[in-house]
């Protein structure tokens, strides 16, 4: 006999969202994805940017990743200032800092320039992302039409960082390159027209301050950690470096002790005690650390050892996005019939199988080979990507599902941008270390100490020197950059087959999810489920109930 079909839930008409709420979703998925679009769009777009403003490798992580730090230091912080002035207000603001931001960046003339475009750009975004949650918590009062607008909005985030390389890789080829960071402007121009008339205003009348000395301490301990492991990784060991790596952890020590004692913290940290959530935060952070680095590293590799043009490279990884997709659609369906830690333990090293095949290629290898490698990669770790979520938000219940929303996609911007910094400084050691070793002898030192400095500058060096001199240590950079890349997929594999063993322990006992779309058991209208949703997100900024008057006094409890 087959299984009785679950019951459709009937939404009432009272609750039900209605055009408005529906086209403000779109005017707020359509910001989210330019947030995140700007995180992954220089994947593609870097070595042209770094060629033109003269940027090292170092500096060039910095240009690309201070965005992710800046909006990670932030994000979780933000939510109580929008308490006080109004969460519709906060998303105005935020929107203008974007937007002037974005321009700038297209305006720069410096790295320095630059890298302060991006950290602006970083808290207009960070600005953006709590306000949005929580005012879509609060548009959809019906648990079902919450969970699915919250879930659209979130996979909106992931979609700008899948289609921001090939989309990079089109503008460049057409326009300059500060054009891209130009696409954030129209956005946040649509936000300040279409958001007073969509959006509803909401404030928390007698709302505490924002906590100021937790605000400094989660951005200066997250800017000092990753100051520190950029610069170890890409430098080696120094006093300096130890010292301010040090002084990071401490900070990030006194930030957790800190919401021990306040009252109202801005993070929860009884989620922590939740083994399943902690997972999630991990394959969260692990996972968007080995994709983003090895991301970055491949397509620098397809542009500059293999000489293509960005749009070229960005048809040529095309394949592995669609794979990455697949996977993302696949995880959840399946998880829904197995349990999520066999999906999990099963498609990671499907990922780690992948960068065994990218640990191998040599400069003269087909670009077939890399592809498909690297669309093995993005199909496997898409699988664990499309179930994170979810597994941390069945694990906590629906009283704390926003708040564990903030903090996963804190883990995945954080996981982005340490990876870039992490990985691309290794795969950066590995390039100077190989260079200096394999270097013809009779290259000049001086010449050999700007090639060292990174790859756009070693094909510079190669390219100005005579005749088979020129040739001989393009040769060299063109395998130094290789090797790094290879030392990053075999670091990459390592971790990926770590996850797997974790999640294959710790998620043994975690049953199937429920299927794509379907409310999770006990989440029926009623008064006790009215505002939930809003009470989670402004208890994951650190906030409280929103808008009283439009939520139910006792709504979550």
């Amino acid at each position: 006999m087959g299984r009785n079909p679950r019951p459709r839930m009937e939404i009432p008409q009272e609750l039900a969202a209605g055009r408005r709420e529906w086209l403000g979703l779109l005017v707020l998925g359509l910001a989210n994805l330019v947030l995140s679009l700007d995180l992954s769009i220089l994947y593609l777009a870097l070595p042209t940017i770094s060629a033109s403003l003269g940027a090292s490798q170092v500096e060039a992580l910095w240009m690309i990743d201070i965005y992710g730090f800046v909006i990670a230091g932030l994000l979780i912080t933000m939510g109580s200032l929008g308490d006080r002035i109004g969460r519709r207000k906060l998303l105005m603001i935020g929107a203008v800092i974007f937007g002037l931001g974005s321009v700038v960046a297209a305006l720069s003339t410096s790295v320095a320039m630059l890298i302060g475009a991006r950290v602006v750009m970083g808290i207009g975004a960070a600005t953006v992302m709590p306000s949005g949650m929580a005012i879509i918590a609060t548009m959809f009062r019906h648990p079902a039409q919450r969970g699915m607008a919250i879930s659209t909005w979130m996979s909106t985030f992931m979609l700008g960082m899948i289609i921001g390389p090939p989309l990079g890789g089109l503008m460049l080829r057409f326009f300059p390159w500060g054009s891209v960071f130009l696409l954030g402007v129209p956005v946040a121009i649509l936000l300040l027209v279409a958001g007073p008339r969509l959006l509803p205003e909401q404030r928390t009348p007698g709302a505490r301050a924002m906590d100021i000395p937790s605000v400094v301490l989660a951005l200066t301990s997250v800017l000092a950690i990753a100051y520190s492991v950029k610069e170890l990784a890409a430098n080696g060991t120094d006093g300096t470096r130890i010292a301010i790596g040090s002084a990071g952890v401490v900070l990030a020590a006194l930030f957790v002790l800190r919401q021990r004692r306040l009252e109202q913290p801005v993070i929860d940290l009884k989620l922590f005690a939740i083994p399943a959530f902690v997972l999630s935060l991990v394959l969260g952070l692990m996972g968007g650390a080995v994709q983003g680095g090895s991301s970055y590293l491949i397509n620098v590799f397809v542009q500059l050892v293999h000489g293509m043009t960005p749009l070229q490279a960005s048809l040529v990884l095309l394949p592995a996005l669609l794979a990455m997709i697949v996977g993302l659609m696949l995880g959840p369906g399946i998880a829904s019939r197995v349990p999520p830690g066999r999906v999990i333990a099963f498609g990671l090293p499907i990922a780690a199988i992948g960068y065994v095949i990218i640990s191998q290629i040599e400069p003269g290898t087909g670009l077939p080979v890399l592809v498909a490698g690297y669309a093995i990669v993005l199909f496997g770790v898409g699988i664990p990507m499309g179930l994170g979520t979810a597994i941390g938000l069945g694990a906590v219940g629906p009283q704390r599902a926003a708040a564990a929303s903030s903090l996963t996609q804190t883990a995945n911007e954080l996981g982005v941008a340490f990876g870039i910094a992490g990985l691309g400084s290794i795969g950066h050691l590995a390039y100077r270390t190989h260079l200096a070793a394999e270097a013809p002898s009779d290259v000049p030192d001086d010449a050999l100490t700007s090639a060292q400095s990174s790859i756009e500058a070693g094909i510079g060096t190669a390219a100005s020197l005579p005749g088979s001199l020129g040739d001989d240590l393009r040769a060299v950079v063109d395998s130094a950059f290789t090797h790094g890349l290879n030392i990053v997929a075999v670091t990459a594999t390592v971790i990926m087959v770590c996850l797997a063993i974790a999640a294959g322990i710790m998620l043994r006992n975690l049953a199937p999810l429920p299927p794509p779309g379907q409310p999770p058991a006990g989440a029926e209208a009623g008064s006790g489920a009215v505002g939930q949703g809003a009470d989670d997100a402004a208890t994951a900024q650190g906030g409280s109930v929103p808008d009283p008057d439009a939520i139910p006094a006792d709504a979550g409890k």
